[in-house]
C-alpha cells in the first residue's frame, strides 16, 4: 500500500509541476497553444497515423524540454541570485536547447502540413 501511495504522489507532484509551468511560463503557454493548433490542423487535414506519431513525439519533446528549461532556470536563480556569467550561460544554453527542438518541430510540421494545404 505504501508503494502505491508513493506512485500516486509522484503523479500528483508531476501534475503540479506541469500546472506550475502553465501558470508561470509564457513560453510554455505558447508551446501548448501551438500544440492545440497542430492537433486541430491534424484533425482537419486527416493526417496519417504515422504523422500523428511524429507530432505526438515532438509535442512531448518540446513540452518536456520547456519544463526542464524552467527547472534549470529556477535552480540557477536560487543558487545564484546575483548576476553571474556562468549562471547566465547555463540559462541561455538551456533556453537554446528548447529553441533548437522548437525550430526542428516547426520544420517537421511544415513538411507534414504544407503538402496538405497545397
Amino acid at each position: 500500500m505504501k508503494k502505491q501511495k508513493k506512485l500516486i504522489n509522484s503523479f500528483y507532484y508531476a501534475g503540479r509541476g506541469i500546472i506550475s509551468g502553465i501558470k508561470q511560463e509564457r513560453n510554455f503557454r505558447i508551446h501548448i497553444s501551438i500544440m492545440i493548433l497542430v492537433i486541430l490542423a491534424g484533425i482537419y487535414f486527416h493526417i496519417s497515423m504515422f504523422e500523428w506519431m511524429i507530432c505526438i513525439i515532438l509535442f512531448g519533446l518540446v513540452i518536456s524540454l520547456e519544463l526542464v528549461n524552467t527547472a534549470i532556470e529556477t535552480t540557477v536563480d536560487i543558487a545564484m541570485p546575483e548576476k553571474n556569467e556562468k549562471a547566465k550561460i547555463a540559462k541561455d544554453v538551456s533556453a537554446g536547447a528548447v529553441l533548437v527542438v522548437a525550430i526542428a518541430s516547426a520544420i517537421i510540421g511544415l513538411l507534414i502540413f504544407i503538402p496538405k494545404i497545397i
